[in-house]
């Protein structure tokens, strides 16, 4: 998936959040943002979102102060969905179609990206918790079923911090395949990295990798060769969030999407309104008319 002109200001927002997060002082604030208006000219739009934000926060993350300047941001989004899992894993185990409804809060996690919106609260969080129940799923939730179990090994690709709680909610319905949950290799954004995978005990349930990338989504030529034989191995893939979309949407593999559109970039591409909660195969594009909603 190609950027687009409307991504531009989403990749100032994201940096100007890195900078009011670890940066105090107003003049060296706008002597980083500078630096970053300046960095703009240098995106390719003909490469990926992720692509384009890899390479600005590269280049900011050598004039901050810390390589992971969402890292307090991330441990409170933990701290949040750790005390939410205990009720949700109940609603779910209780549920007429558990892995349905697993897949459905995982999906209601992917809300926590920073990268997407900046000014999430805790209201907006409660109330998608509230409607994730009855939230329909478009895309191809009964090929998704097959697929689980049909599957040998599993590649689960991790998205934020915070949604890799419910992740593991989902990862509990697919015990019977090997399951192995990737993670960045890097800081980026609020992306879920290895602490993150650990902070929601992961290691109890699959095996723990990272990509040894540090895009905000998984650009395989950037992913370290470990990796990339995992991806080509794997029996089935599990990609979460618009980050692992807008990287792989073009790939010929065995996998599937799950994520909320949040953008109009991502609904165009996707060919699913704003707001959707998307269980699919393989897109490449379509038209929303064409798009089956699953309960």
């Amino acid at each position: 998936m190609k950027s687009s002109m409307d991504c531009i200001p989403c990749f100032v927002r994201q940096a100007t959040d890195a900078v009011s997060m670890t940066v105090s002082g107003d003049e060296e604030r706008k002597r980083l943002m500078r630096n970053v208006l300046e960095w703009m000219s240098d995106i390719d739009l003909e490469t990926s979102p992720p692509a384009a934000v890899q390479m600005i926060h590269r280049r900011l993350r050598g004039l901050l102060p810390t390589i992971d300047p969402y890292r307090v941001a991330k441990d409170r989004q933990n701290n949040l969905a750790a005390r939410l899992i205990p009720s949700i894993r109940k609603r779910i185990v209780e549920s007429f179609d558990p892995l349905t409804m697993a897949v459905r809060y995982a999906i209601t996690g992917n809300i926590i990206d920073l990268g997407a919106k900046n000014n999430l609260g805790l209201g907006d969080i409660y109330a998608e918790l509230q409607s994730a129940p009855m939230q329909p799923i478009f895309g191809d939730l009964e090929t998704f079923r097959h697929a689980v179990a049909g599957a040998g090994t599993i590649l689960y690709l991790a998205d934020n911090a915070g949604e890799i709680f419910f992740d593991r909610l989902l990862i509990e319905q697919l015990q019977g395949p090997k399951i192995t949950i990737v993670v960045r290799g890097k800081p980026v954004i609020n992306d879920a990295t290895r602490e993150d995978a650990l902070a929601a005990k992961l290691e109890d349930i699959a095996e723990i990798i990272d990509n040894g990338s540090d895009a905000p989504g998984t650009l395989l030529d950037d992913c370290s060769e470990d990796f990339r034989r995992r991806f080509e191995e794997a029996e089935l893939i599990i990609a979460k969030g618009q980050g692992n979309f807008e990287t792989l949407s073009d790939i010929s593999r065995n996998v599937f999407f799950l994520f909320r559109t949040k953008c109009p970039v991502i609904s165009r591409h996707s060919g699913y309104a704003v707001g959707t909660y998307v269980a699919a195969h393989g897109i490449t594009g379509g038209n929303q008319s064409q798009r089956r909603g699953l309960s």
